[in-house]
């Protein structure tokens, strides 16, 4: 079956209008998707799905622990629970901020960019990240693309490098749960530290992300074994922003098993 759990629009950090990323997904024929923006969840109620699609609302909450930045999944919960709203609106800020120094540390370097265009990059962005400093970057002229951008200048020791400032990941499982929504682990093999995994597992996490655009075959063996070990349920994603950039576009094939103790969970 064709599913994807993981999928960004204009709301967050992704080029597509929330109707326009679902549309995409009925050109796939995705069975069933989210839409896991970064720490908003307004795109729901500003889509029509499909045809005999299924919906499951969806979160990606940024946080940080140990050096590493950690996305925690959270699937089912109401889109306007009220639980999340401090952990979402604390994120927010907390963005903002960054962004903020991001382009303090790009100017001081000799980077013409001023907080008003990466605010111009985002016009329909409830929560403003390093990809719309990195668009204003490129059309500004100073790299080619996102990854550019990234890899040159804003990541860790590059000039517009600023430290995540979010929550812990404990904190956001504690958040999702109580919100009634299902916490994941996203992207486990883009992890610093992959022994989080360990941690996390005993700590209130319900799933993991076993299936990934940049998970080899021996990643998702590693991973379906630790959600075995932990009881965790699995579940997949592309993680689409730009087709531009993720040029795989949206849509994950996986065997029904091995996605059903999810859908259970979130039925």
């Amino acid at each position: 079956m064709i599913v994807d759990f993981h999928s960004h629009t204009s709301e967050s950090d992704g080029s597509l209008h929330p109707q326009a990323l679902v549309d995409f997904m009925g050109e796939r024929k995705v069975e069933i998707f989210s839409i896991s923006d970064h720490d908003t969840m307004s795109a729901y109620g500003k889509f029509t799905p499909p045809p005999g699609a299924r919906v499951v609302t969806g979160v990606e909450i940024n946080t940080t622990y140990k050096g590493n930045e950690v996305h925690v999944l959270g699937y089912g919960m109401p889109s306007d629970a009220p639980e999340l709203a401090t952990m979402i609106e604390h994120n927010r800020d907390a963005r903002r901020r960054r962004a903020h120094k991001m382009v303090e540390q790009l100017q001081r370097a000799g980077y013409g960019i001023t907080y008003e265009e990466v605010l111009a990059q985002a016009p329909d962005a409830k929560a403003i990240g390093r990809p719309h400093v990195a668009k204003v970057l490129i059309a500004k002229g100073y790299v080619p693309d996102v990854d550019t951008a990234f890899r040159q200048l804003l990541r860790t020791g590059m000039p517009g490098y600023v430290p995540s400032l979010h929550i812990t990941p404990q904190e956001a499982i504690d958040h999702i749960t109580g919100a009634g929504g299902i916490p994941v682990l996203a992207h486990p093999g883009r992890l610093k530290d992959r022994v989080l995994i360990d941690e996390l597992g005993p700590r209130g996490l319900r799933g993991l992300e076993v299936f990934y655009p940049l998970h080899d075959a021996e990643d998702v063996a590693i991973f379906r074994a630790k959600a075995k070990q932990y009881g965790l349920v699995m579940t997949a994603g592309m993680d689409f922003h730009d087709i531009r950039y993720h040029t795989r576009g949206v849509g994950i094939e996986v065997e029904r098993d091995d996605i059903a103790p999810f859908l259970e969970l979130v039925a």
